[in-house]
């Protein structure tokens, strides 16, 4: 049996993967905030799946939560064979309206949590030989989006760049990068969503399917579905100045996840 570490794990996307790994036979390790939310998660995954499912509260914009899944990656008695860095959140407003203490919970959640615990993950793994990281990021790392665009960027960069050192290793490493999915990333943020139209929006099972088959197929980036890998090919061909007119507009409403 292998175990997968799943940070975020209790909703949205983080619970799509802990569903698949589980129901492809891995034991899970499930970190969120809410211990009752992942105490009722652990027991759904066991009773249906028949893996071990263990529960670590943490809160990782806090020093205490980062510490302790740090030391959890690193139990070398006990190894994490995937990490998947799931959990982030985002803040409605522009630049300068969103408070400064958020700005900087964003960046300790999508940078330093994630730099801090694929560095613990990896090293355990590089001595093994074997192993993987998904870094969850997101189609706004492509185009001028604020702190959450510029935090998504640097998981996208860090992770390419860290895969590229730890080549030949059996480590593998893959940035993941969804647009819309239907989850509570949006509803927890106070954004709306009413005028996202229809066919931008993605099913979190599928999300995942497709994002662990580019993992197995050796992908350091993955745009796991054929609607945002087009959009995003048009994103490269569009000025910058549009584009950044545009995300910045659409995200004080809403942001892609």
């Amino acid at each position: 049996m292998t175990t997968a570490l799943i940070t975020g794990s209790t909703a949205g996307i983080g619970a799509a993967f802990a569903r698949r790994l589980a129901a492809d036979g891995h034991d899970v390790v499930l970190v969120a905030r809410d211990l009752k939310r992942l105490r009722e998660q652990a027991t759904e995954l066991h009773d249906r799946h028949g893996v071990e499912a263990e529960v670590l509260a943490a809160d990782l914009s806090e020093e205490d939560g980062i510490a302790a899944v740090e030391a959890r990656l690193s139990d070398r008695k006990q190894p994490v064979d995937m990490l998947v860095n799931n959990a982030g959140f985002g803040n409605k407003g522009r630049f300068l309206e969103v408070s400064m203490a958020d700005e900087l919970k964003m960046l300790t959640v999508h940078c330093e949590a994630v730099l801090r615990l694929t560095s613990a993950a990896a090293a355990s793994m590089k001595d093994r030989r074997r192993g993987a990281v998904v870094n969850v990021a997101s189609v706004a790392a492509f185009v001028p989006r604020g702190t959450y665009g510029a935090s998504k960027a640097w998981v996208v960069q860090f992770t390419q760049g860290a895969a590229r050192d730890l080549a030949g290793s059996g480590v593998r490493l893959m940035a993941l990068c969804p647009g819309f999915v239907r989850t509570e990333f949006h509803e927890r943020a106070g954004m709306g969503t009413d005028n996202i139209p229809g066919w931008m929006w993605l099913d979190a099972d599928k999300l995942v399917a497709a994002a662990l088959a580019d993992l197995e197929r050796g992908k350091t980036l993955s745009i796991p579905d054929p609607r945002y890998k087009a959009l995003m090919g048009v994103v490269k061909l569009a000025p910058r100045g549009l584009l950044g007119g545009v995300s910045s507009k659409a995200g004080r409403k809403y942001g892609p996840r």
